[in-house]
């Protein structure tokens, strides 16, 4: 399936809003808060959002849900994930997961082709929807399932897969991919199956590039729509580094080899006052792979910092010193008009 350009529809808008936020993670924010964001990120020209039964629950989806079910369908592309189930239960712990006042969900894993059909099914009533522009198979890597990991991938190439490529047949959905924070999972998925589309979160940022070697040219020559995300790394990227204060890479504190590799780098861009966000989120939109970069935003402030990010004016000298000091690879491809 050819799925050129389907995440960015015909503006050419490259961010997207991330549906994370939204379902209170590691913070609540109320209804009319989330509206706002989804409502400030419309009315900027964003038309491609992204959620999942996982961020609170069920929470996220249901606020998506609310804020675009108004808007013309054919305007906007719409995902979400499967892998999770939710059940009610009455009493649930204030957080889960590192979400807070989830709804009253508890999750389990259940990637069967019951459970897959379940879980879209489910995601399109939360949404108010009738069919989604793609589905991702949420979080099958290693580190989130550990000694299972292989049980999982069997049975995501055996069952899950299948289970998507009939409900795309019914036009429940129209592309299939995977939504994982591992390059790796993706390369071995990809030795047995075609995938259109993949949300990879941080593995492909200004201070992480493990996929570049082996997955990005894997992606352009099978011609598999990449969505980038966690392109600031969790935090680390975010603001300004410093060493005399907790840092955030991939979800966890820090180590000290991150947080020296992100003040090289932001010491070159203050150099040429650069600001470390702005060369953040032009470095992973510079990759010919890269369709669109989803970002979880709190505020309309925070979207409008974010665009203007990805507006500021960077040097080609600030690129050139970056990678001539070994920031960045040889390799990696620099923004339009860098050398």
């Amino acid at each position: 399936m050819n799925t050129a350009a389907f995440l960015t529809c015909t503006d050419g808008a490259r961010l997207g809003l991330g549906g994370a936020p939204l379902g209170n993670l590691f913070e609540a924010m109320g209804d009319a808060q989330a509206r706002a964001v989804v409502d400030a990120a419309w009315a900027d020209g964003c038309r491609t959002f992204d959620t999942a039964p996982h961020y609170g629950h069920g929470l996220s989806e249901r606020r998506m849900g609310d804020a675009l079910r108004d808007h013309p369908r054919s305007s906007l592309r719409l995902s979400s994930k499967v892998g999770r189930l939710l059940t009610p239960q009455a009493q649930v712990p204030h957080e889960q997961h590192s979400y807070v006042n989830t709804l009253p969900f508890v999750q389990h894993w259940d990637l069967s082709a019951s459970g897959v059909r379940r879980s879209v099914e489910d995601s399109l009533q939360r949404l108010g929807l009738a069919q989604l522009d793609a589905v991702y198979i949420h979080d099958i890597d290693a580190a989130t399932h550990g000694p299972q990991a292989g049980a999982v991938l069997r049975r995501v190439l055996q069952e899950t897969l299948p289970a998507l490529a009939q409900l795309q047949h019914e036009g429940l959905l129209r592309h299939i991919g995977l939504g994982v924070n591992d390059h790796h999972i993706v390369e071995q998925v990809l030795r047995h199956a075609d995938l259109d589309v993949l949300m990879l979160a941080g593995r492909y940022t200004l201070l992480d590039q493990a996929a570049l070697p082996s997955l990005m040219p894997q992606l352009l020559k099978r011609r598999v729509a990449l969505a980038l995300g966690g392109v600031f790394n969790s935090g680390i990227l975010a603001t300004r580094v410093s060493a005399d204060r907790p840092m955030t890479f991939n979800y966890a504190p820090a180590a000290p080899t991150w947080i020296d590799k992100a003040l090289g780098i932001q010491s070159v861009c203050d150099q040429h006052g650069v600001s470390l966000p702005a060369a953040a989120l032009q470095f992973a939109l510079a990759h010919p792979a890269t369709q669109i970069v989803m970002l979880g935003v709190r505020s309309a402030e925070q979207w409008q910092a974010a665009r203007q990010a990805e507006r500021e004016v960077i040097p080609a000298d600030c690129w050139q010193q970056l990678r001539h000091e070994g920031w960045l690879p040889p390799d990696a491809p620099l923004p339009e008009g860098a050398p």
